[in-house]
């Protein structure tokens, strides 16, 4: 997904969910900066890098492809971007390397999911805005793994496209890093096809470039993981069960309440079904300004335009006592317990993609220095 969807769409389902204006920008801001707390970021903020929760272009190149590298990309792109489906799922295949790949396949409404909006349960705005951006890609990012893997993340190169009118149109890529999509004829970027299981290009949707991101489109491919048969990606379909099951997501966390997988609240949507439905199957690259639009229109209050160095400033002259009470200290707090609790998970099923994890709560930083402020402020709030 976008900021389209992760800022202003977001911001619109927190406001219809309950929350405040106010509320809903910090919710809005911490599900899209998921996106941009790169590693570069949080050195440029003096901050623990092991709060990344997302990797620059760059920063992946200067990955060396050995374990640890790989582990840290994993641990980044499948608590964040591609939270497993079914860490226990089951496969044919005979090879544990490959089923531990496959086992992290990305999907919604898995055990994950519940355990990522519970995790957020009484916590910051921050927390709340992390675990929207996760819930929202489990159904954008379906079907692709937070691991670089060829043997999963590989599709073939026949895509195409299912028109409005119900014809179907040939998707073609090209090969063009920074490059625009040319929707008018189907012409997409991606990243270029490499042989080696690990290459950082096998990493998440790269292979089917932006198209899981758009909104509007309907497209059929063929996933390597799958044996190559023909699958059907309904986007307009699965971005409003997503803006939906975030609606109820909220509302069980605003109202302590529990989270329950396969909910939707469509009965709260109702009023705004025309214009979400209009947004959301609009043929265009961006869909920002119409969400900004709807966003007006519900709470009366314009939502600013996302600026990735809004907090920085407070974050970095903060006294090292007071930086935990900043709007970017408790993202980082937030973001690390995500980490921590899918890689944990991760681990506990036997699975080593994502490194070795302990119960933090339970054995503290067990040597990770960078994660005591996690300890000490779990244990200050009594959790």
């Amino acid at each position: 997904m976008q900021a389209d969807f992760h800022y202003y769409a977001t911001y619109c389902a927190a406001f219809i969910a309950g929350y405040s204006h106010e509320e809903a920008l910090a919710i809005c801001y911490s599900d899209q900066f998921v996106d941009c707390c790169t590693k570069t970021f949080l050195k440029s903020v003096h901050a623990t890098v092991h709060a990344a929760t997302s990797q620059t272009q760059a920063e992946l190149l200067d990955m060396n492809g050995d374990i640890i590298s790989l582990q840290d990309i994993t641990r980044i792109w499948a608590s964040f971007h591609f939270l497993p489906k079914d860490l226990y799922a089951e496969t044919p295949r005979a090879s544990k390397d490959y089923k531990n790949k496959y086992r992290l396949i990305c999907g919604p409404n898995g055990a994950l999911v519940k355990d990522t909006v519970d995790l957020a349960s009484g916590k910051s705005l921050q927390h709340v805005g992390i675990a929207m951006h996760v819930l929202a890609d489990t159904w954008a990012h379906q079907n692709f793994a937070g691991t670089p893997s060829l043997a999963i993340n590989s599709t073939d190169s026949h895509f195409s496209e299912l028109m409005p009118d119900g014809t179907m149109r040939r998707i073609t890529f090209k090969h063009a890093p920074g490059a625009s999509d040319d929707l008018e004829k189907s012409r997409y970027n991606s990243t270029v096809f490499n042989t080696r299981e690990n290459n950082i290009l096998n990493l998440g949707h790269g292979h089917a470039g932006h198209l899981p991101d758009y909104s509007f489109i309907r497209y059929k491919y063929m996933p390597a993981w799958d044996d190559y048969r023909e699958c059907l990606k309904d986007n307009p379909a699965d971005y409003y069960k997503a803006f939906c099951q975030m609606i109820h997501a909220m509302r069980c966390l605003r109202l302590a309440q529990g989270f329950e997988l396969n909910t939707y609240d469509e009965e709260t949507v109702k009023p705004y079904l025309y214009s979400l439905r209009t947004i959301i199957t609009k043929r265009q690259p961006d869909a920002s300004a119409d969400w900004k639009d709807l966003a007006y229109e519900l709470s009366g209050q314009l939502v600013p335009d996302f600026d990735v160095e809004r907090y920085a400033e407070e974050y970095r002259s903060a006294a090292p006592e007071n930086k935990d009470d900043t709007f970017l200290g408790r993202f980082i707090l937030a973001s690390l317990a995500q980490k921590s609790m899918i890689t944990n998970k991760i681990f506990k099923s036997g699975n080593l993609l994502a490194g070795f994890s302990v119960d933090y709560d339970k054995h503290g930083a067990a040597g990770i220095r960078d994660y005591l402020m996690l300890v000490s402020s779990s244990r200050r709030a009594g959790t």
